[in-house]
C-alpha cells in the first residue's frame, strides 16, 4: 500500500467525523463526553477511544463480510444510541468509579453499532484493496484524529461556558444533553425501518 492510498482512508475518517454529513457521530461524541469537564481528559480520551475500538471491530468483520445487518435497521439504532446516552447523561453521577467504567462499556458497545452504519458504504472498497488491514488502520486513524480534535473543541467551548460565564456543569449537561436528545429522536423518527 502507497503512501497516498494510506492517506485516502485516514481522510475518509476523518471526514467520517468532521464532515457536515457525520452529524449523527458528532452527536453520539457530545452526548457521550457532556458529562465531563476539562479536567478529566484521560477518561475522556479512553471513552473515546472505546467507541473508536467497537467501531473498528464492527468495521473489520463488516469488511471481511463475517457480520452483515440490515442498512435500514443501522441507520435507525445509530440515533438510538445517542438519545440513550443523552438521557443516561441527566440520572447520572460522574463522581462514582462504577458509573465512569459502565461509560466505557457503552462506548464500545454502541461503537459496534456505529461501526456497522458505515461499514456498508466502506466495505466494497476496502474488500477490493489487497492491504484490507492497513486500509482499515488509516481509515481507523483517521477517525480517532478527527474525533480527538472534535472533543478538544468541544471541551473549549465547555469550558468557556463553566469557567467564564460561571454555568453550573449540571445546567450546562442538562442543556447539552437536552439538545442532542431532540435532535437524536427526531432523526430516529425519521428512520423507522417499519
Amino acid at each position: 500500500m502507497s503512501f497516498s492510498d494510506f492517506l485516502f482512508y485516514f481522510e475518509l475518517g476523518w471526514s467520517h467525523i468532521v464532515s457536515l454529513d457525520a452529524l449523527d457521530h458528532q452527536l453520539f461524541i457530545l452526548a457521550l463526553i457532556a458529562v465531563y469537564t476539562s479536567k478529566q481528559v484521560k477518561q475522556i480520551l479512553i471513552l473515546v477511544t472505546a467507541f473508536t475500538v467497537g467501531h473498528s471491530i464492527t468495521l473489520a468483520l463488516s469488511t471481511f463480510d463475517i457480520i452483515r445487518f440490515d442498512s435500514k435497521w443501522v441507520e435507525f439504532l445509530i440515533p438510538c444510541t445517542i438519545f440513550v446516552t443523552a438521557i443516561a447523561n441527566l440520572f447520572k453521577n460522574d463522581k462514582r468509579k462504577k458509573n465512569v467504567q459502565l461509560n466505557y462499556y457503552l462506548a464500545l458497545f454502541f461503537g459496534l453499532i456505529h461501526g456497522m452504519g458505515f461499514a456498508n458504504s466502506v466495505r466494497m472498497m476496502l474488500a477490493k484493496d489487497q492491504y484490507i488491514g492497513w486500509g482499515l488502520f488509516g481509515f481507523n486513524l483517521g477517525l480517532e484524529v478527527g474525533q480527538i480534535i472534535f472533543v478538544v473543541l468541544t471541551m473549549l467551548i465547555s469550558g468557556i461556558f463553566l469557567y467564564f460565564f460561571k454555568v453550573r456543569q449540571r445546567d450546562w449537561v442538562i442543556f447539552v444533553s437536552s439538545a442532542v436528545f431532540a435532535l437524536a429522536l427526531q432523526m430516529a423518527l425519521q428512520r423507522i425501518p417499519f
